[in-house]
């Protein structure tokens, strides 16, 4: 099964179709899954100023994170799981947006960004006013992956590039997943 065919069944399944048809269920979900991204994205921002060494340059960056980093982990599990419900809610149409695409292509880097750069030897920098420059990349590539991963999630309302509209170049139809049109 390819993954337009899995997005169609799951499309098809009497929960997806509840929770896309209710007149509550959805927009409360997608209210949740903004509320999480703020608390977040908000908290991620704190550490990437410090990171970047633009703000809180008085406060080492172990006790900036120790205070924002339950909250962080947090918005971002309910960030995700109500992230999921709203693919569920709308599978094909999600599968087949070029930017619920790039949003996700972006996740994956904020994920390696954040994963790679993992503190390791603050303690040699952990007061400095100005971390070292990988912490500092770190911490302005998280800024400049959130701001584009909102904008993409923003963009998926969007109906620009739907399969359904045919008046499209070859590559927006390959980027969109528009098998066979």
């Amino acid at each position: 099964m390819s993954l337009l065919g899995f997005a169609k069944w799951l499309a098809d399944t009497p929960w997806s179709i509840a929770l896309h048809e209710s007149l509550y269920g959805y927009p409360i979900v997608e209210s949740i899954h903004v509320w999480a991204l703020c608390l977040f994205v908000g908290m991620a921002i704190v550490l990437d100023l410090r990171l970047t060494g633009l703000s809180f340059t008085k406060i080492p960056v172990s006790e900036v994170a120790r205070r924002i980093l339950p909250w962080t982990t947090f918005g971002f599990v309910v960030m995700v799981l109500s992230g999921v419900l709203l693919f569920y809610a709308i599978p094909v149409r999600s599968y087949q947006n070029i930017f619920f695409r790039a949003k996700l292509v972006l996740l994956v880097l904020a994920g390696i960004n954040a994963w790679v750069f993992h503190p390791r030897g603050i303690q040699q920098w952990d007061r400095d006013p100005v971390p070292p420059r990988s912490a500092r990349f770190a911490g302005f590539a998280s800024l400049v992956l959130w701001m584009t991963i909102i904008f993409c999630g923003r963009m998926i309302a969007y109906n620009w590039f739907d399969c359904e509209k045919q008046a499209q170049s070859r590559l927006v139809n390959t980027l969109a997943g528009c098998e066979g049109q």
